[in-house]
């Protein structure tokens, strides 16, 4: 049992079987293309979500409290590994978030932000938002800051510090994000 548990290569390859069988034992003739897509969307979302909130929630707010010594193994090992499943639940989300707009016929409505697409485009537009700073800033930013890419400590030092600011600033997005697409289709 510790040797399946301790697999999550294992674990993940047997949850997706056992989301299989219900999609197909309990709403056969409910699965759909779109379904498969908006399940993906709903994991993925949890993966870069969950990520950010445990930044921002656990690991900055901790970082300074950990001892000098120790610091180093969460630079070089945790937080490079976290930020692996960061960025491409961020680029999968938004994808299958795409796919899922397009596939529902509402994309281009949503994108423009017209009725009664509104409310799912603005968290569309702050979900594309969100994930440019992923990539675009955050990402570039935390490759200084963790030693990834050659950098001198004044240069590791602002780039925490920017990462540290778009990363609170996707948080501060995320409320209203995650009201909009839980919402959009309750009005």
């Amino acid at each position: 049992m510790t040797k399946f548990f301790g697999n999550l290569h294992m674990v993940l390859v047997v949850g997706l079987l056992l989301a299989i069988a219900v999609m197909f034992g309990a709403h056969a003739d409910m699965v759909t293309v779109s379904a498969v897509f908006r399940w993906l969307h709903l994991f993925f979302g949890i993966v870069w979500i969950g990520l950010l909130y445990y930044f921002n929630f656990v690991q900055i707010p901790t970082m300074p409290k950990i001892p000098a010594e120790l610091k180093p193994a969460v630079g070089k090992h945790i937080a490079p590994s976290a930020l692996f499943f960061f960025r491409w639940g961020a680029a999968f989300t938004v994808l299958t978030g795409l796919v899922v707009a397009h596939l529902s016929g509402y994309l281009h409505q949503a994108l423009a932000l017209q009725e009664p697409f509104r409310l799912i485009g603005i968290g569309m537009w702050l979900a594309l938002i969100m994930a440019f700073n992923v990539w675009f800033v955050i990402w570039p930013a935390q490759k200084k800051a963790l030693g990834i890419v050659a950098a001198d400590d004044a240069t590791k030092a602002a780039a925490a510090t920017r990462a540290m600011i778009f990363s609170r600033t996707n948080t501060l997005l995320s409320l209203a994000m995650l009201y909009a697409m839980v919402n959009a289709n309750h009005g």
